[in-house]
């Protein structure tokens, strides 16, 4: 079971919406695709945490013998994109961490349903 539920998310993201006013998130489908969006960034981050500490820890990178990284501009990007916004989220599920970010108003939506 998801907790925090859909109903108390969409409560959560549309607490400022006046009234009257057309809701942020209409639909458990935009918390799904947000979320989602959310998760593989974290998992794509931890990816390349995993790659980066691979060659660190064995010393070599293919082409040279010592313990050096060159990280491409897209790599740092997604890096800074998929650094988790809440603490203690190592041994989480990237999906979880999704949720509780979006939940805490760490992840905003707009419209276009983009973070």
């Amino acid at each position: 079971m998801l907790h925090p539920s859909y109903t108390e998310l969409m409560e959560r993201i549309n607490k400022d919406v006046e009234e009257g006013a057309t809701p942020v998130v209409q639909s458990r489908y935009s918390i799904v695709k947000a979320t989602a969006n959310r998760a593989k960034q974290i998992i794509e981050a931890r990816a390349l945490e995993e790659r980066v500490s691979k060659i660190l820890s064995t010393g070599s990178e293919p082409g040279g013998p010592e313990a050096t990284v060159n990280m491409s501009k897209e790599d740092i990007i997604t890096l800074r994109k998929g650094t988790p916004l809440i603490a203690d989220s190592d041994e989480r599920k990237p999906l979880s961490v999704a949720v509780e970010e979006l939940y805490d108003g760490y992840l905003t939506l707009t419209e276009s349903s983009e973070e």
